[in-house]
């Protein structure tokens, strides 16, 4: 769902969120919210006696939540004339690189060093509007999910607290990439936040199938065809 620029947001954001509702409350925020910069594998966390270990996904349940789906539908619907846009640069973009594969012993020196020039020209112009593209969503996604995390970070605090948890792990990042290498369905919080925060929001479900994650292509390299835009994902909510 997330470049992996978002997710370090979302690591820093979950910690500073969460340890100012436990600071107030009188619980004890663990780093383990975040990934470190360098993860080493450790199994779903040992519990002490008497002490209960929770796993709740933060950029499932923030995304996946009803505010969440609804914001990143506006936002995929927002960016679909970009979308449109960079489709045809990078068609015209492609049709000249063809020309180019397919007439190249044809033309003469003069016309061969022009169509290079503007196929040159045209590729830096398309990658930097992708990179343009890529920027201002990520942006617009790292909104979303500060605005929602500010209002689901004290819910996760509340939960862990009336349930007995000493102990909540982030299991956004699957292992490696994460520091968590096994975490079982039954440690999962993920829905039950999820719900409690629909509950208390009073947005409403989207439609099925409506919330869907604006998607823009990768700047290309080399002198191959370019890439054809990636088409939007869909963004699921927790299981």
């Amino acid at each position: 769902m997330t470049s992996k620029f978002l997710r370090s947001f979302l690591a820093v954001a979950v910690v500073l969120a969460i340890s100012a509702v436990a600071q107030t409350s009188g619980a004890t925020p663990s780093s383990s919210t975040a990934a470190p910069a360098n993860p080493a594998p450790a199994a779903a966390a040992t519990a002490t006696p008497g002490t209960k270990v929770g796993a709740i996904n933060i950029e499932g349940a923030l995304f996946g939540s009803n505010e969440g789906r609804r914001d990143m539908e506006a936002l995929s619907k927002k960016f679909e004339p970009k979308q449109t846009e960079l489709k045809n640069q990078n068609d015209e973009l492609d049709a000249l690189k063809k020309q180019l594969t397919t007439q190249q012993d044809k033309l003469n020196e003069d016309a061969l060093n022009t169509l290079k020039k503007q196929i040159e020209s045209k590729q830096k112009t398309f990658d930097r509007s992708v990179q343009d593209a890529q920027e201002e969503l990520g942006n617009q996604q790292q909104e979303i999910a500060g605005r929602i995390l500010q209002k689901m970070a004290p819910m996760i605090v509340k939960y862990a607290q009336d349930n007995g948890f000493g102990m909540i792990i982030d299991t956004s990042k699957p292992w490696p990439q994460g520091p968590v290498l096994i975490a079982s369905e039954g440690l999962d919080i993920t829905k039950a936040v999820v719900d409690a925060y629909n509950a208390q929001s009073g947005v409403p479900a989207p439609a099925a199938g409506g919330a869907a994650k604006p998607a823009v292509p990768k700047p290309a390299t080399g002198t191959g065809a370019a890439p054809k835009p990636a088409a939007p994902k869909p963004t699921e909510p927790p299981k």
